[in-house]
């Protein structure tokens, strides 16, 4: 991924982005491969430097885990597309225009390990439990206990080490602030509810 200065992203700000959020695609290239795995999840993030997720016992993804522990976990939001004719800069005429793409992603590199261990997926799924369903009335994962401890087997826990990140926040870093003021009333003017996140990260970045 390109990053221009620009569009970097300060450890402060995407670990605050990326906070917020809690789905992604965890992407595994094995070796020798044609293509990697790409898996759409949901992972729970501890904020500094360990990803949570599980996955199905069947899913392919395992054997190019297996193969190189390595995966990089890539988060994008935020997104919009930006018309040509407002991102033409002071004496551009309109016609002219470049039209462009704004959006945040993070991009972690992490090394891989494979939980198989009961009692450690049973951890993995009551933090994920603990994060995406607080105070629901599902009782906690047993390992020891029916029916989870028959349904465990199902299902292998990751949990990833982020070694590495490349973050990007694509708003207009490169342009005159009135101009980048001017794009934000376009997209509040639109008003699509990626229009309004992506021009709260655009006047943010003034």
């Amino acid at each position: 991924m390109l990053v221009h200065p620009w569009d970097s992203a300060e450890d402060e700000e995407w670990r605050t982005w990326l906070g917020e959020r809690d789905f992604g695609q965890l992407i595994a290239g094995g070796r020798g491969r044609d293509l990697p795995i790409v898996v759409p999840t949901h992972f729970v993030f501890d904020g500094e430097r360990t990803v949570w997720l599980h996955l199905a016992r069947p899913n392919p993804v395992w054997q190019a885990l297996t193969e190189h522990p390595r995966a990089l976990l890539t988060v994008i939001d935020d997104y919009t597309y930006v018309r040509s004719d407002w991102n033409a800069g002071p004496g551009t005429p309109v016609e002219h225009g470049v039209p462009t793409s704004y959006y945040a992603t993070a991009q972690l590199a992490c090394d891989v390990r494979i939980v198989d261990d009961p009692v450690e997926k049973a951890e993995i799924l009551n933090r994920q439990l603990g994060h995406f369903e607080p105070g629901s009335a599902r009782l906690p994962v047993s390992a020891e206990d029916d029916p989870d401890r028959r349904h465990l087997p199902g299902i292998r826990g990751i949990e990833l080490t982020v070694t590495e990140v490349r973050a990007k926040f694509k708003y207009g870093g490169n342009k005159e602030a009135g101009h980048r003021r001017e794009i934000a009333a376009r997209l509040e003017e639109r008003g699509s509810r990626a229009d309004i996140a992506a021009r709260g990260h655009l006047l943010r970045r003034v």
